[in-house]
């Protein structure tokens, strides 16, 4: 491989080719069931599953930033899509199908921005709480979409659906489906692991439920996967209607973010198993190439897919090479084995997608949430609730808003406790000579202190504080102890100068440096004070303040 090649991709080389092989291949057979049934459950049909497979799993591979991972079809990223494609099939019959895929482009095209832009360090520095919500509500989604399919019915287009129409479905079930669909359960619950790696529990169910219908329940109206195309995907123009741009690009925007938080959680699980690091950034990038190819080729869009990215890591693939492998016999498959999938239930695919839902939700949280904490339970539950039976852009906005308000008001209430106003000697927090000479003001003299980084959160505990205390002649701010001083807490300390400095008060500032210097000085407020009121060391100010009290007497 040439110099300007290996800078390209720096991790593809040949060196492990047998065990990226054998990596990719697994990771292909457990591919090849999820990606049919995510198909099926998004409305679109089980070929644009295999599409999304493949060209996300071939170019996130090429041109991503964690070596091991796998990409593709993911619950999450299937259920944004069945809602995009239901709302714009809905209101534009026509060319909303086109329009969907569009939007699948755009999703690429924001995550290869947010790449470049180098924000693949921020994103995914979202609560946890927000995210165990967020993921356990695709789970619930998963779960009470595929329902109808399992008991043999049309699937439903939302939750809400699918729990009005449940009475039906029970009372009159497809007996042949609803025996494919626990016979599925049962394989995929029951496999032993070790087997597991040899041959995974999604394809084996897949293979037994599909003979034993073909055997057992020929003549039964069972609905099937149907006809799959066996050749080449045809590239797509992007489909627009401008009234429908501002929906359209807010559906792209919600694609790129939840894959982009989808991809490096997953990163971050394939960094774990494999001791190394990815690069967030140029992750991103790879995550979006293989979107943007996948929307013009009609496949669903993909993500880093946790359990196909440790199955190839335990087969032995390392390199991009695995991840671009699995994608390439995913097409191999499709190309000549197209036929032997169409005779596939429906009930089938609908028990091994009730098995990955089952999986998505966050069971470990679940049950110690409220261990842990109320507020972040509720939060938690209140996210969960929001993405099942409102949206899921709703879901993630208003968790994240709680959540920072949580925080705000925590760091709020640590940085309030780091605000001292000391009158008269006696506090620990001084040296026993600092006492001595503070002793000697007579309550004349304040010294303020603050510590630790102080953000518009301490603001109210500076105001409140200063305002409890009215008569006084030097005011010793000392700062010495702050890394960082916020906007609003700046403010509020311009405030206190300025009262001072009304009423005839001296002021003394001690220790400010660095940043909290330069903050200072950009609010003008160090112009306002003479060289002389500036100290760097606390002892001295109190000192000098003693000086001009007695002046003053």
């Amino acid at each position: 491989m040439s110099y300007s090649l290996k800078r390209l991709f720096p991790n593809l080389h040949l060196r492990n080719f047998r065990a990226d092989f054998l990596g990719g291949l697994t990771a292909a057979i457990v591919a090849l069931p999820l990606a049919l049934a995510f198909g099926v459950s998004s409305g679109a049909g089980a070929i644009t599953g295999l599409y999304g497979a493949i060209f996300v799993g071939i170019f996130a591979a090429l041109f991503g930033g964690t070596p091991a991972q796998v990409s593709g079809p993911t619950g999450p990223m299937t259920v944004v899509m069945a809602t995009i494609f239901t709302a714009l099939i809905t209101k534009y019959p026509d060319t909303g199908l086109a329009m969907s895929f569009t939007v699948v482009m755009l999703g690429g095209l924001f995550q290869i921005l947010f790449g470049v832009l180098k924000l693949g360090t921020y994103i995914t520095l979202m609560p946890y709480t927000v995210i165990s919500g967020f993921m356990s509500g695709i789970g619930v989604i998963i779960i009470f979409l595929q329902l109808g399919p399992f008991f043999g019915h049309p699937g439903s287009a939302s939750v809400i659906d699918s729990l009005r129409n449940f009475p039906t479905y029970v009372s009159q079930p497809n007996l042949a489906a609803v025996v494919l669909g626990l016979v599925t359960l049962a394989i995929v619950f029951t496999w032993p692991g070790h087997l597991n790696r040899i041959v995974p529990s999604p394809l084996l169910a897949l293979v037994v439920g599909t003979l034993l219908s073909l055997l057992f329940f020929s003549n039964a109206d069972l609905k099937q996967i149907g006809e799959i195309p066996t050749a080449l995907p045809q590239p797509h123009f992007p489909t627009f209607q401008w009234e429908a741009l501002k929906t359209m690009t807010g559906y792209g925007l919600m694609l790129a973010t939840l894959g982009a938080i989808d991809s490096l959680l997953t990163s971050l699980v394939a960094d774990n198993v494999t001791r190394s690091s990815h690069d967030p950034d140029r992750e991103l990038i790879g995550q979006g190439i293989g979107n943007f190819l996948a929307g013009i080729f009609w496949g669903l869009p993909g993500a880093g897919a946790t359990m196909r990215t440790v199955v190839n890591v335990q087969a032995g693939g390392k390199t991009p090479l695995s991840g671009m492998i699995h994608g390439v016999l995913l097409l191999v498959i499709m190309l000549g084995a197209g036929k032997l999938t169409e005779p596939i239930p429906q009930a089938v695919l609908a028990g091994i997608l009730i098995k990955v839902g089952i999986d998505i939700i966050d069971w470990g949280f679940l049950k110690r949430a409220h261990h842990l904490s109320l507020k972040a339970t509720g939060l938690m539950y209140g996210v969960l609730f929001l993405t099942v039976f409102v949206d899921l852009i709703t879901a993630v906005a208003v968790g994240v808003f709680f959540a920072n308000l949580l925080t705000v008001k925590g760091l709020s209430d640590l940085q309030s406790k780091q605000v001292k106003t000391i009158v008269h000697p006696g506090d620990e927090f001084l040296t026993p000579e600092e006492q001595t000479v503070l002793e000697q003001g007579q309550g004349r003299v304040i010294l303020f202190h603050l510590s630790g980084p102080m953000s518009f959160g301490a603001a109210k505990a500076i105001s409140q504080q200063m305002a409890a205390i009215s008569d006084y002649d030097v005011l010793i701010l000392d700062v010495r102890d702050v890394p960082r001083l916020g906007v609003t807490a700046a403010l509020a300390i311009e405030t206190m100068v300025q009262e001072a400095h009304q009423h005839h008060r001296e002021v003394f500032l001690v220790g400010a440096e660095g940043k909290v210097r330069d903050r200072l000085k950009r609010l003008k407020l160090l112009d306002t004070l003479t060289p002389d009121n500036l100290f760097d060391d606390r002892l001295d100010a109190l000192k000098q303040a003693i000086v001009l009290i007695l002046k003053q007497v």
